[in-house]
């Protein structure tokens, strides 16, 4: 029986590598480490935690673990959640030769049966697969809800131009089917397999935070790799970006990485079509201002720095600049 078509139970045990990125989280990294660590070594291989410089006593607790398969890297400085990626997926990479790779944010953690469900999987073909993300209160996690590039699609290209964000994203039906292929998908609950990083490499930890998934499994996708969203695998995201109101940065210094960062995103998405489509980006971007009374010169000063980098294709700008600017 060739391998082609050896059924998906007798493949060979894929060893599983997780990584999460953590700063100043340290009640919901317990979580996040408790869920992962339930599973059993033949489940998870190891799990590899970055100490973006805490200062909660996340280094201290982290230091009291016992359980051999936690490897602990400090970093010397805050490399936002994409340096921290970046990091921890090479040392990963490196320390244990994993088959697959399964990344997360301190405040989110597989549900109980999740990486189970990802060993059961049938991963043929396969380069990258997308978790079915929710909020603790059971609603579809917006931000991490996997999409196709409407740009490559004739359907969702017309759709989106129809019904905006949910026209390229998918659906709610989708969550209870079978799975389907995505092109963009979010650090949370994302395995990538180690074809996957043969193929387009690493996240890039320039990015700081916001869009470094984004960017990474679209690229994935353009060099044609293949990700699928698996509605059985579950994850919990325990997040809080927008919790003061809706479309509201807390805290605001994220409005320019968010917004820089989309831009990248749009243009490796859209091509040719970048220049138009951002006629009709950039008059909603401005509209977000009514969202932060009291702020909004910081605001807008964020924004204009966001879309000045990002058209340029500037990553250099120092993080210190940009709190400052913040206030």
């Amino acid at each position: 029986m060739t391998a082609s078509n050896t059924p998906a139970a007798m493949q060979a045990p894929s060893r599983l590598v997780a990584v999460v990125v953590t700063y100043n989280r340290l009640d919901k990294l317990k979580d996040t480490l408790t869920s992962l660590l339930a599973s059993p070594a033949e489940e998870l291989q190891a799990l590899v935690v970055v100490n973006n410089v805490s200062t909660d006593g996340t280094g201290a607790w982290l230091s009291e673990q016992s359980d051999p398969r936690l490897v602990v890297l400090e970093s010397a400085e805050n490399l936002g959640g994409a340096g921290g990626f970046e990091w921890g997926m090479r040392e990963a990479v490196t320390r244990f030769d994993p088959d697959w790779l399964v990344v997360m944010d301190d405040d989110a953690r597989p549900a109980p049966g999740a990486l189970a469900a990802f060993s059961a999987l049938d991963k043929r073909e396969i380069d990258g697969v997308a978790a079915a993300v929710y909020f603790p209160d059971g609603r579809i996690c917006e931000m991490n809800r996997p999409s196709r590039n409407p740009f490559w699609h004739g359907r969702e290209f017309l759709r989106t131009l129809v019904g905006g964000r949910g026209g390229f994203h998918i659906a709610p039906a989708d969550y209870q089917g079978g799975g389907r292929l995505v092109d963009v998908s979010s650090f949370v609950g994302l395995f990538v397999s180690r074809a996957a990083v043969a193929r387009v490499g690493y996240p890039d930890g320039r990015l700081f935070v916001y869009g470094e998934d984004g960017l990474y499994t679209l690229g994935l996708s353009k060099a044609g790799g293949r990700i699928r969203f698996a509605p059985e695998i579950r994850f919990e995201h325990d997040c809080s970006t927008f919790e003061a109101r809706p479309g509201q940065f807390r805290p605001l210094w994220k409005v320019y990485y968010y917004h820089r960062n989309l831009l990248f995103l749009y243009r490796m998405a859209a091509g040719w079509m970048f220049w138009p489509a951002m006629l009709l980006i950039l008059p909603k971007w401005l509209m977000k201002l009514r969202n932060h009374p009291g702020e909004r010169g910081a605001f807008l000063r964020l924004l204009v720095w966001a879309i000045s980098d990002g058209l340029r294709g500037r990553v250099c700008r120092p993080h210190a600049e940009v709190l400052a600017a913040a206030g």
